[in-house]
Order: structure tokens, then sequence, then C-alpha cells
């Protein structure tokens, strides 16, 4: 199997983003996570085509609050090697290898947050571990059963025809912050070459485009186990989002989770909306938290905190 491994110097200085990188070797490949403070974790899932540096934004008032915060980057994605066979890339291998990565931390009381690619991968993660759960939080994604949006439609047909991928472009495009062209540089960090981005340039082509397709069947699979969820759930969608709509994409999952019957709106944001509003999605988090009884002691019970 043919790697590219991101140099390490495309990370250095990065704004916002000098957390220490943890490393994971699984099926011959070294994986990386960031993992901050301690107490109850909460396990930030990204999408397509970022990687943990997403939740950067987010990280520090969640650990400030007491909680040991975990980032995986996928296969293919962030510091994480990059195998440059784009068949390689496989829905079941993403969710496989997060699943050891995770599974070798032997965390428990989980709070899943989850954000485009990361629902399917990250939503699957939690209804198979279900007794580690303690809470999800469900940022613009949904769950691909073969239905998709016009805007999905736009987006996939766009990376079929680009299979280099301007990732700073797609990031800048789906922001409503004009975002500094050193937060763009972080987004490309991990993608010098065309090669190394050979699994953002197959995510899109892996979502299903009809029902009968075996990752749709596996997606109603974890739609119906939602429907069996029993623990707290918090849905926060953003309202400048063509690809997961407000309020429509979050009511699918009104109608998947017993218990849910509102989402939260977040304001003035678009598809990437921890970008544009992180420090609104981790108050909203930590109050969701407080409100439901599983909020972590502060952080001034944890001495060993970065």
């Amino acid at each position: 199997m043919d790697l590219f491994r991101t140099p390490d110097e495309r990370f250095e200085g990065l704004p916002g983003y000098d957390f220490e990188p943890h490393y994971a070797e699984l099926n011959g490949l070294r994986l990386h996570y960031v993992d901050e403070g301690e107490g109850d974790p909460v396990v930030c899932f990204h999408g397509e085509p970022t990687w943990a540096f997403l939740y950067r934004k987010m990280l520090p008032p969640l650990v400030e609050a007491g909680h040991r915060v975990i980032g995986p980057d996928y296969a293919g994605f962030g510091r994480s090697d990059k195998p440059t066979d784009r068949g390689w890339y496989t829905y079941d291998r993403h969710c496989e290898l997060v699943g050891q990565l995770l599974g070798g931390l032997d965390l428990r009381d989980v709070t899943v947050v989850v954000q485009d690619w990361g629902g399917p991968i990250g939503l699957r993660w939690a209804v198979e571990n279900a007794d580690r759960i303690r809470a999800l939080v469900i940022l613009n994604t949904g769950l691909f059963t073969g239905r998709v949006s016009k805007g999905f439609r736009a987006w996939r047909d766009f990376a079929e025809r680009n299979p280099d991928l301007p990732v700073g472009f797609i990031i800048q495009s789906a922001t409503t912050t004009e975002l500094p062209d050193e937060i763009v540089a972080g987004y490309e960090a991990p993608f010098p070459t065309a090669e190394s981005k050979a699994g953002v340039a197959q995510f899109p082509l892996l979502v299903p485009m009809s029902e009968d397709e075996p990752m749709a069947d596996q997606q109603r699979e974890v739609a119906d186990e939602l429907g069996r969820w029993q623990r707290p759930a918090l849905l926060a969608f953003s309202d400048s989002d063509p690809v997961f709509p407000f309020p429509k994409a979050g009511e699918r999952f009104i109608e998947w989770i017993p218990g849910v019957s509102d989402q939260v709106r977040i304001e003035g944001a678009a598809h990437f909306l921890q970008e544009d509003r992180g420090e609104r999605i981790a108050a909203e988090i930590l109050r969701f938290l407080s409100q439901t009884g599983c909020a972590s002691p502060p952080a001034a019970a944890h001495p060993r905190i970065k």
C-alpha cells in the first residue's frame, strides 16, 4: 500500500492549533488524534475535506469546563497517513479504523459530536458502542440513505470533475466568515499534493445516490438504532447551509430520535459552522450537558489539564 505522510513542518505555527499530536498504529497506518484535557470525554468527528483543525475554537472552552476532548483524523486526512489509491477508501474502512483507534482509548461516558461525514461515521460508532455513550451532539449532517439534496448533488458533481480538490477554496466557500489566508492555509496544510488528496477526493463519491446501495442499507440500520435511542441528544444546525439546510435536515433526526423535539438554530453560519460560530456551539454544548446532567466537574478539579 502506497502512503503519503504529510511532513510535520506543514503543521508548525498553525493559528489557534498548538495541540500536541497523538498517534495510533493501526493496520499499517499511523492515525493521528487530538487528546486534550481530562474528565468525561467529548469525541469530535470531522467531515470533508476538513480535519481536527476544524474544532480548534471549540476545544479550549470544552477543556476548561472539565472535559477531555478527542478529535481523530480519518485515514487520508489531517496528520494521519494517506493511502494514495482512491479505491482503498470505503465507508466501512473509515468506520473500522476510527473504531479501532477509539477502542484503544477505552472511553466511557462519551459525548459524541458529529458534523458532515462525521455523522455517518460517528453516529454508527455511537450506536455500536451505546453502552459507552452519554450524549449525542449532531451538527449539519445527515444519514446517507440514498436521498440527497440538490446542494449535495452540485457538490458531488464538482468533486467528480476536480479530483485535485482545492481544499482552501472549498472551506472558504462554505463559511459565512471571510477566512484570513493563514486559516485557509491551516485547512490546506495536510494536502500539499494531488496524491495526498486521494481520501478527500473519494469521500463525495462514497455517498449513495440511490436507496438500494449497500451503504444506504447500513445507514438505515443506524437510523433504526437511533429510533431506540434513550440518551440525551442535541441538534444544532446553521441557517445558511445548502447541503444540510435548516430546518429540514435537523427535522430528519427529530423523526428518528425519541425525546428530541426541536433544534438549535446557529445564526450567521454556513456548512462549516464550527469555523463560523465555534465558540457559540461550544457554549450550546456545555449548556445542553449541564441541563441534561451530563456536565463534568470544573477544570480546576483536573490539575493536569494543559
